[in-house]
């Protein structure tokens, strides 16, 4: 079973940063003008007000751009994104970027039977769209399952043994692939496998030695031996 993240792993760091959160951004406030009064679109509306403490749409849309331009890692807004890409996507604005290395094992594990699941910062929503509309076609249908901060955070043990829960595996049958050290600190914590992604274009200085904190480094996925 190999579990994965996608930003820095599957997919270039800067796509998010310079294609995904600045449409985010931009679209916010006609987003938020025209379907704010929509039951789901409320709810994280309304959750994003009270963690802020602020109140009125124009203050909540200030917020939101805050917290995009600070990339942090909330539920409502991860929730609200997913829903302002699916515009993207629909309209053809943009494609999700996949490394070709990484899009060709991702397909080669799935063909030999080995499950292929996700684990990202991104709802799981903003996970199927990216996956679904990716540079390398759709492939959605390689993946079992999703997982987004729902479950935990990304640097908590806890989160990786909820995951092997959901997911019906023993902790030591999945291989997680990350780019973030911390993560996979987490994981191996709560006895996954891992593997360092440590992509040139994503990391120009080399992470080695000590700064793998002891997890096998690669630069792409052809050099992950099969599951």
């Amino acid at each position: 079973m190999i579990l994965t993240d996608i930003e820095g792993t599957t997919s270039s760091i800067a796509f998010v940063r310079d294609v995904l959160f600045p449409y985010a951004r931009r679209a916010l406030p006609g987003f938020v003008a025209t379907r704010g009064s929509e039951p789901e679109v409320r709810r994280w509306l309304d959750a994003v007000a009270d963690e802020a403490g602020v109140g009125g749409d124009d203050a909540i849309v200030a917020t939101l751009q805050q917290w995009i331009d600070a990339d942090r890692k909330h539920t409502a807004l991860k929730a609200l994104q997913g829903m302002l890409w699916l515009d993207g996507y629909r309209q053809g604005d943009f494609t999700a970027h996949v490394y070709p290395d990484a899009a060709d094992a991702l397909r080669r594990w799935h063909a030999a039977g080995t499950r292929l699941a996700v684990y990202s910062s991104g709802s799981v929503g903003a996970q199927r769209l990216f996956f679904g509309h990716s540079d390398a076609g759709d492939l959605l249908p390689l993946f079992d399952r999703f997982f987004d901060t729902g479950v935990g955070g990304k640097r908590e043990a806890a989160s990786y043994a909820a995951i092997a829960a959901a997911l019906g595996e023993s902790p030591a049958a999945i291989l997680f692939l990350s780019d973030v050290v911390e993560e996979l600190d987490a994981a191996r914590d709560a006895g996954l496998r891992t593997v360092l992604i440590d992509r040139l274009q994503d990391y120009p200085q080399p992470r080695s030695g000590d700064a793998c904190h002891g997890h096998l480094r690669v630069e792409h996925f052809t050099a992950i031996e099969s599951p």
